[in-house]
């Protein structure tokens, strides 16, 4: 069936290929996490444990929502581990100590990439691509991350 949300087609593939870039690296830094959570060790091992788990329990939600807006403008969201990778403009983990000073600097770095790369989208999705909707939802995800990356610098 038609999308018919007065974006042309061509803005809505553009606004949903960049979501599908968003959405990798959303995928990326959930997996980071959870890889936080099961292998951080150190005298702060359960408050670590259970904070990396509430973040990767922040981040499932806001990758769904960012695949259900890929899928609002009509397209299909990327969805395979081979896309991801593809896509995403994050590493896999950097191979650093499992302890919660090195996950917390490396998740940090990830989360303010995410917030610059958002931030460069704001005003194209709305002025440029006539999506006025997506911006204000990627300006809410934006916030989310700033708050993610306050919270992890705050234990540095």
């Amino acid at each position: 069936m038609n999308t018919s949300i007065g974006i042309t087609d061509g803005n809505r593939l553009a606004v949903a290929t960049e979501l599908g870039k968003l959405l990798a690296d959303e995928f990326l830094l959930y997996t980071k996490t959870r890889n936080a959570h099961w292998n951080v060790e150190g005298p702060d091992f359960h408050s670590m444990h259970l904070f990396f788990e509430s973040q990767y329990e922040a981040l499932d939600d806001i990758m769904d929502g960012v695949a259900e807006r890929i899928r609002m403008l009509g397209h299909y969201s990327p969805a395979t581990l081979k896309e991801f990778l593809q896509l995403t403009h994050l590493t896999e983990k950097s191979g650093s100590a499992n302890n919660s000073a090195g996950f917390i600097k490396e998740l940090l770095e990830d989360h303010e990439s995410i917030i610059v790369f958002i931030r460069e989208n704001i005003n194209p999705f709305a002025s440029k691509y006539n999506d006025a909707g997506t911006s204000d939802y990627i300006t809410g995800l934006m916030e989310q991350h700033e708050k993610f990356a306050w919270m992890l610098r705050a234990h540095l």
